[in-house]
């Protein structure tokens, strides 16, 4: 569902099929099943329930759809799904995080260590690329008649870390814990959240530059994608600028 976390990547993937969506709402449909287990229905003092709402709605979930999901999870015989991340490497040692969430741990883990294998990458044990990205919150607001001082200075009064601006839109960056107020205060404040997710930031960047490699990482993370048991996705590749259709 995600790549690394730079805007256009966010921009480019609400283009999506029917079949796509579909994915994209059982997948949300997991997370938000977890959450409700974990914290209750309550999104007001369940801050993560809170957070997949907010995250289903930017996906075009309706409201409907999301408030069956919230009961259905409720329900004493609820489906029980475990959350497991995998680390691996990609082409040229790309970096790549996977977070799944499952009811068939041998399944998922198979699955996700076949896609490594064929599109020239490896399964890797825990630890061995997470030390490479930082947890946060991560804010995208339209750009359009935004005037970029005054939004610099909602985001940080609300708790903000940084802000960039670029092509159109504004990309505000947050601690992990004060993600949701600042996403609040700035949609309350009027501006247009184009999205809004908790996401792992890489250090640094790795360019792909032969066509195999080029394709077969385009390929891992269309698999990625279209795996219902993975919920998102985060990798330190520096895709090509004209890359709008991965």
């Amino acid at each position: 569902m995600s790549g690394h976390s730079k805007w256009k990547n966010i921009m480019h993937k609400k283009e999506k099929t029917d079949a796509q969506r579909a994915s994209v709402f059982t997948k949300i449909g997991k997370e938000i099943s977890i959450a409700v287990k974990e914290g209750g229905p309550d999104p007001t003092s369940n801050s993560r329930l809170r957070d997949l709402i907010a995250k289903a709605k930017d996906n075009n979930v309706p409201n409907d759809n999301i408030d069956r999901i919230i009961k259905k999870a409720s329900a004493a015989d609820a489906a029980t799904y475990e959350e497991i991340t995998y680390e691996g490497y990609g082409p040229s040692g790309v970096a790549v995080i996977v977070e799944t969430a499952t009811d068939n741990r041998n399944r998922t883990a198979a699955e996700v260590r076949h896609f490594f294998d064929k599109y020239g990458g490896n399964l890797g044990q825990t630890g061995c690329v997470s030390y490479m990205f930082t947890d946060k919150g991560v804010i995208v607001v339209d750009g359009e008649d935004v005037d970029e001082e005054q939004l610099m200075m909602d985001a940080l009064d609300a708790g903000a870390e940084d802000i960039s601006g670029e092509d159109g839109v504004f990309e505000v960056t947050t601690a992990p814990s004060d993600f949701s107020n600042v996403a609040d205060a700035l949609a309350n404040a009027g501006y247009k959240i184009v999205s809004a997710e908790q996401s792992k930031i890489p250090a640094n960047y790795v360019a792909l530059t032969g066509e195999d490699d080029l394709k077969n990482m385009n390929k891992l993370l269309e698999m990625f994608d279209e795996n219902d048991d993975v919920t998102n996705v985060w990798h330190n590749w520096e895709e090509p600028d004209d890359d709008s259709e991965d």
